[in-house]
């Protein structure tokens, strides 16, 4: 019993006005009706449609009445099933009197009829023609190319927001309510554009209606009643004309709303406030003003009522006058009162941050970021991130995506704190086909560079796509395409993602299970900043710092030998060598590696050896040019051979050489032999000879 009482408190008895208004439409088609029972539903009809025009000219914009289609639809059923009861009643009862149907259709019938039933006739006609040939037909046009223009417009809309919100101009949820105005505003077209078709045929229906009243009310008099054609003309017709017309007032107010708002303009005022305010003309009201007055003084025109009216419309633009001379006094003391205010100091709000990860994109490669346009760039570049993280060992930060207008169309920039470091070209709606080195075929296209690794490629027509797969080119679109440049760029540039904020998240993160290890490093035995040095030169020399409790142990154990980040790393280094060896290879294959010749590696180690450590050692330009010459052919040779390019040399060698080669030979990696671990099986595959040409 509880449960049912606390259902029936929580009961909406509001929810029942619906289904009991259509009980109501079906009764009133079916069952006769009293006339007093009339009287009110047609007096509550009136009402009705008097609260809709007012909301229609109250509201600011379309959107603020979107229940409007399904109002009109249940008003103008209400209003025919009226009709017909009324109908119903006129052809059984109208014999009995003008006031068989009701004191409302009688009143309003002997109104417009008054004595001469002929001119009541064509003047019920004529505004029945009016609401149908003029109100109804100009609002059914209107909405009609309302909901086509807004279906249209659809795209451009979605782009704005995707622009803005990339911008950073909005936040994540006003992009969402700005999504949801715009598929609400496409929702109401496509609705008025259906609900004005309700109001013509309503218009129509009231046309039959007084015509099929009229001739079988005169039949029915006539024949079954004995009346004369005169008696039964004067009272169907009375009849039949005050039921039409306590109809098509409220009909006419109808079809007079929907024409108010599907021809509202959107703004922040009402249809008074926004007529007001630009009707208020005093250069128009005086010219019409002269214009009446003119008009008056013309023989045989009524000279009183020209001049009056002349005056008042003169009158209206001198108020006028008289009311934006105060407004613009008024706006002059604000701006006094304001004018003696010193400008605001500048302070650090005023300077904006630079991004640490940036993607600009000409306005052609919007519709990429927008999801409900088929753009894949957003989850791309969000698996970028997420796969780098899993393999660099930190959280790489947000890429924020933002439209250029200095850029071309089809041209993205990659930007690393504020700086260019990646550029590329796309073309939207084909598919990049990358050239691996060796293809069975010609494409037609447009020829290329793949904008990652520079790789040979063609811009296809999606079509080809299976065809160009079958000649042995690799096929991408184009978020795939960014997103592998993004990839590499960050990669690449791995080192200047992380900085203290980053190293401090990762030894929270190692203290949780840890604790006594973090303790013991930071910051008695090594500050933050050395760590973070070391961590970034581990990065840029391509090593993972996932495994950060061997990192920490080694700089704990090694502190207090030495507190430079470049020998950090290098002693770091060998405690990583099993993940650095597992990501050239499976590890049960023996390691294909390259050496330096052993008077090339004397040389270059008695060199290092003299310069006291310092790692800003410069060798004989010839000599360089050779080494790197030789090591570039070598590492060719291997890779060609499908075997990864690596380089095996001493540990004091290995630092110095690591840095030279890291552009001049980037897919070359650099060993030291302390870091390949005991258990791993070595094979000498190349041995690299150089020497001075002088």
């Amino acid at each position: 019993m509880s449960t049912i009482r606390q259902r029936l408190s929580n009961f909406e008895f509001t929810g029942l006005g619906i289904p009991f208004l259509v009980l109501l439409i079906m009764a009133m088609l079916v069952l006769p009706l009293p006339a007093l029972l009339l009287d009110i539903l047609f007096t509550f009809n009136i009402l009705i449609s008097l609260v809709i025009i007012m909301i229609a000219i109250g509201t600011r914009k379309p959107l603020e009445f979107s229940s409007f289609p399904s109002v009109l639809l249940f008003a103008t059923m209400l209003r025919l099933a009226l009709n017909v009861a009324s109908s119903r009643v006129i052809l059984v009862n109208g014999h009995e009197g003008e006031h068989a149907a009701g004191a409302v259709i009688a009143a309003f019938g002997e109104f417009v009829i008054s004595g001469n039933y002929v001119v009541g006739f064509i003047i019920f006609v004529i505004l029945m023609i009016i609401n149908f040939i003029v109100v109804t037909k100009g609002a059914g046009r209107v909405s009609e190319v309302n909901a086509r223009f807004t279906l249209d417009a659809m795209p451009g809309k979605q782009m704005a927001i995707d622009a803005d919100l990339n911008a950073g101009s909005i936040t994540q949820e006003q992009a969402k309510k700005r999504r949801d105005e715009i598929a609400q505003e496409a929702d109401f077209f496509g609705s008025m554009d259906g609900a004005s078709k309700f109001v013509s045929g309503d218009a129509i229906a009231g046309i039959l209606i007084l015509l099929i009243n009229v001739v079988g009310g005169l039949a029915i008099g006539v024949l079954q009643h004995n009346l004369s054609f005169g008696d039964a003309s004067k009272l169907y017709v009375l009849l039949t004309i005050g039921d039409g017309l306590v109809a098509q007032i409220p009909s006419l107010l109808l079809s007079l709303a929907t024409a108010i708002i599907v021809t509202r303009v959107t703004t922040s005022e009402s249809m008074t406030e926004q007529a007001v305010s630009q009707i208020s003309n005093p250069s128009a009201l005086f010219i019409s003003a002269g214009i009446l007055a003119i008009l008056g003084f013309v023989p045989g025109m009524p000279h009183l009522v020209f001049i009056t009216l002349s005056l008042t419309t003169a009158g209206l633009g001198f108020m006028l006058i008289q009311k934006e001379e105060v407004i613009a006094n008024e706006t002059k003391q604000l701006e006094d009162a304001k004018a003696p205010e010193a400008p605001k100091e500048l302070d650090w709000d005023d300077v904006d941050q630079v991004d640490l990860i940036g993607l600009e994109i000409g306005y052609g490669l919007i519709p990429l970021v927008n999801p409900e346009t088929g753009g894949q760039l957003l989850p791309r570049v969000k698996g970028v991130r997420k796969k780098l993280s899993a393999e660099l060992g930190f959280l790489v930060q947000s890429v924020r995506i933002r439209d250029a207008l200095n850029l071309d169309p089809d041209i993205y920039h990659i930007v690393l704190n504020g700086v260019t470091r990646g550029r590329g070209e796309i073309k939207p709606g084909r598919e990049l086909a990358i050239n691996p080195g060796k293809v069975y075929g010609e494409l037609e296209g447009i020829p290329t560079k793949e904008p990652a690794f520079g790789l040979d490629a063609v811009w296809i027509d999606p079509g080809q796509r299976d065809y160009a797969r079958t000649l042995g080119y690799t096929v991408v679109d184009p978020s795939t395409a960014i997103a592998t440049h993004l990839n590499k760029v960050l990669r690449d540039n791995a080192a200047e993602l992380l900085s203290h904020d980053e190293t401090q998240q990762l030894l929270n993160k190692l203290a949780e299970k840890s604790p006594k290890l973090v303790e013991d490093l930071v910051p008695g035995k090594m500050p933050l900043g050395i760590i973070t040095r070391t961590l970034q030169h581990l990065l840029s020399e391509g090593v993972s710092i996932r495994d950060m409790r061997t990192i920490v142990e080694t700089l704990s154990d090694v502190s207090s030998r030495t507190q430079d980040p470049e020998q950090l790393t290098s002693l770091v280094r060998p405690k990583l060598g099993r993940m650095i060896v597992q990501e050239l290879l499976d590890m049960k294959d023996s390691l294909p590696v390259m050496t330096l010749a052993p008077e090339l590696e004397q040389l270059l180690h008695n060199v290092l050896a003299n310069s006291n450590g310092n790692q800003n050692v410069v060798i004989e330009p010839s000599l360089a040019e050779s080494l790197f010459t030789a090591l570039r052919s070598a590492s060719q040779t291997v890779e060609d051979q499908g075997l990864p390019s690596v380089l095996v040399v001493s540990p004091t060698v290995r630092p110095w050489l690591s840095k030279m080669v890291r552009h001049r030979v980037s897919e070359l990696t650099v060993l030291s032999y302390t870091e390949i671990p005991d258990d791993q099986a070595v094979k000498v595959i190349y041995t690299v000879e150089a020497q001075s040409k002088s």
